[in-house]
């Protein structure tokens, strides 16, 4: 009978389908579904010699938030932390645990959250690779700029940053990097323009989001592109995005469940996806 709750867990069928197919009443469905709810899968770490790994985190509703580490070429969850928020202390603590474990973590893959970096620096020092997520930094920018701004240096800098995912080699970057240079160049004074408050001496600089942009990409670009040294290296976080897309769409069908159920929820979740990938040849 297991078979419907992984069923009714990954494959987004609800009772009134499984106990048609199953010939099963729908109240003996859920007592047993409970059953299982009840009692969460212990999580069995993959174990592999050289990991690229993928960190990021989601939110659900009641304060959920899970965390987790995905190893990137089999695609599985290579460690997960259900918690209430992104926490320093906690990121240092897993990957702490997966060193212990003998895991040689080759590369991590994240979108810039300060407590990831600062866990990532703290337990690897420098001998891990750090890719920052292009798709993240392309967002970014496009949410400060703005989809249409006003500037034309805005304007520039917008297709600037809209051209980061499309860089495959090596001279495509300095290419970039050499268009960046430039526009830093011809718009000095743009960048550098202040407005002045009614009182002396105080001031900002009038295009801060402009500013910010320009701040982000030369904060990150040292972590831009190692995945052109590496193709196992993703440079991006897309692949945990579209799979945390995929158990909230899960999630949000089985209505009613009690924040203790809806962890676990996500448990056997993470748990019977791993298996899928095990198992496939």
């Amino acid at each position: 009978m297991f078979v419907w709750f992984r069923d009714w867990v990954i494959g987004k069928q609800v009772f009134d389908q499984i106990s048609e197919q199953s010939g099963y009443s729908k109240s003996k469905l859920q007592r047993l579904f409970r059953h299982y709810l009840n009692k969460p899968p212990t999580f069995t770490i993959p174990q592999k010699e050289l990991v690229h790994v993928i960190i990021d985190g989601t939110y659900f509703s009641s304060d959920i938030c899970l965390v987790v580490y995905r190893n990137s070429e089999i695609k599985c969850t290579q460690l997960y932390r259900l918690t209430d928020n992104e926490r320093y202390e906690e990121i240092k603590e897993d990957l702490e645990n997966l060193r212990a474990l003998h895991i040689q973590i080759s590369s991590i893959t994240c979108d810039g959250h300060p407590a990831i970096l600062k866990a990532i620096r703290k337990v690897y020092k420098k001998s891990v690779v750090i890719q920052r997520c292009l798709v993240h930094i392309q967002r970014m920018s496009r949410i400060w700029l703005t989809k249409s701004p006003k500037s034309i240096p805005g304007q520039e800098l917008l297709r600037i940053t809209q051209q980061i995912h499309r860089i495959k080699t090596h001279e495509q970057k300095l290419y970039w990097l050499r268009s960046l240079y430039d526009w830093d160049q011809n718009h000095k004074l743009f960048i550098q323009e202040k407005t002045f408050g009614p009182l002396p001496g105080r001031f900002w600089y009038t295009h801060k989001m402009v500013r910010r942009v320009r701040h982000l990409l030369i904060r990150t670009f040292p972590d831009m592109f190692h995945y052109l040294d590496d193709n196992d290296i993703p440079k991006s976080t897309n692949a945990l995005e579209s799979f945390f897309g995929h158990l909230k769409d899960n999630l949000s069908i089985h209505r009613g469940l009690t924040i203790k159920h809806r962890k676990h929820f996500i448990q056997w979740y993470l748990h019977l996806r791993n298996l899928q990938v095990s198992k496939k040849p």
